[in-house]
């Protein structure tokens, strides 16, 4: 029993900077290793050179007619134009710009998907962690379980025992292979994924202690450091200014495109060359151009607003959920050090002033105060991984 104390404690030590180096050095790897963000990636690059096409300026024309006179006397005709189109939204930087601004949102789309999935890949790691601390301390209940049967089989040998006895350790030793066999499978589970999430690479993680936790302990002071590093608030803020830089575009596609060119003009005895100049005035192609780009700007500050709100609302919730865990598993690892009573249930059984079923009944007791340690220690740390998650 002192050796499953002793092991409790091990497992339950929150101040574990290699526990965070490992978890760190998995999120790296899987960063590095995984397809969806390396489809990501790539797909953000072609949609960033697509934003950027069709910002400069119009191809320039050239042009060349001959046309044939209907007699000798008047002789053939040719004629060569080279002409160049300008439009305000090019020569004022502003296609450009808008362009920029939407390859700032992808930018921020892709580090949003990024830090999900690093948050899904944290889950997994803590998820192993609780499964190896949990085989640890069933194989420390499996060796004591198989002593017990032992002890007891000895008892109906010298005839000090009984069946009734007997049955009980055999049906605890089933118990603990069973759920030494349903968390192994758990385990593996969580393994798959993380090879998953790193490409289809096998990854090695037996890191059996949870990783210290700094709790911040003002909340408003920590929200504003939260809300300049959310990728997703990011965005909304990026689309706020990328639709007021449309209205200033959608204003300039309301002005003339003017266009300028060389011509020249050769028919018999003759020459005639300058230049040329036109203006393209958009009466009907520009319609509502304007109020469009307008009711977006109004439609993308809604959004911040709405978005910030949400977000602000639902991380004080996770931080008081957070801090709510925090205090349960407090209790839970206050109670494994100073409340328990397993080294005096084996003393007392051993001295034979329990019974056999009194001493499985206490133990067992002990056993879910232990797992449901380790459920709580979990479940704060899940939580904290989800609070923290702009930190990824």
């Amino acid at each position: 029993m002192k050796k499953i104390i002793i092991g409790m404690m091990a497992i339950m030590a929150t101040s574990s900077l290699f526990a965070q180096d490992n978890i760190k050095n998995v999120l790296n790897t899987i960063e590095q290793n995984n397809t969806t963000l390396k489809a990501l990636r790539e797909a953000v690059d072609a949609q960033k050179l697509e934003n950027r096409t069709g910002i400069y300026l119009a191809d320039p024309e050239v042009g060349f007619n001959y046309l044939w006179g209907n007699s000798a006397s008047v002789g053939n005709r040719q004629d060569i134009s080279v002409t160049q189109r300008f439009d305000f939204g090019t020569l004022s930087g502003l296609k450009s710009r808008v362009a920029n601004g939407k390859n700032e949102l992808l930018e921020w789309q892709y580090k949003a998907d990024r830090m999900n999935l690093l948050l899904e890949t944290k889950r997994y790691c803590l998820d192993l962690i609780y499964y190896n601390s949990l085989l640890r301390e069933l194989e420390i209940r499996l060796v004591h379980a198989e002593a017990i049967v032992a002890g007891q089989k000895e008892r109906l040998k010298r005839g000090d025992g009984n069946m009734l006895e007997y049955n009980n350790v055999e049906l605890n030793l089933a118990a603990v292979k069973g759920e030494i066999s349903r968390v192994e499978t758990e385990r593996n589970s969580a393994i798959s994924q993380l090879t998953r999430l790193n490409g289809g690479l096998k990854l090695t993680f037996n890191e059996v202690r949870f990783p210290s936790i700094d709790m911040p302990a003002d909340y408003e002071r920590w929200y504003a450091t939260a809300e300049e590093k959310n990728p997703i608030l990011s965005y909304v803020r990026q689309e706020v200014e990328l639709s007021k830089k449309q209205v200033s575009l959608g204003r300039s596609m309301g002005l003339p495109t003017f266009s300028a060119g060389y011509m020249s003009e050769n028919v018999v005895g003759q020459r005639y060359q300058g230049v040329s100049i036109g203006l393209s005035v958009p009466l009907w192609s520009n319609k509502n151009r304007v109020k469009q780009a307008k009711k977006a700007v109004s439609a993308a500050v809604s959004k911040q607003a709405d978005t910030k709100q949400q977000f602000f609302s639902q991380l004080e919730i996770l931080y008081f959920r957070t801090l709510g865990l925090k205090k349960a598993a407090e209790v839970y690892r206050s109670s494994l050090t100073n409340a328990n009573n397993s080294a005096l249930l084996k003393q007392a059984l051993d001295a034979g002033q329990i019974s056999m079923l009194d001493f499985m009944v206490q133990i067992g007791l002990y056993y879910n105060t232990v797992n449901q340690a380790l459920q709580a220690e979990l479940d704060y740390q899940k939580a904290f991984a989800e609070l923290s998650a702009v930190e990824l």
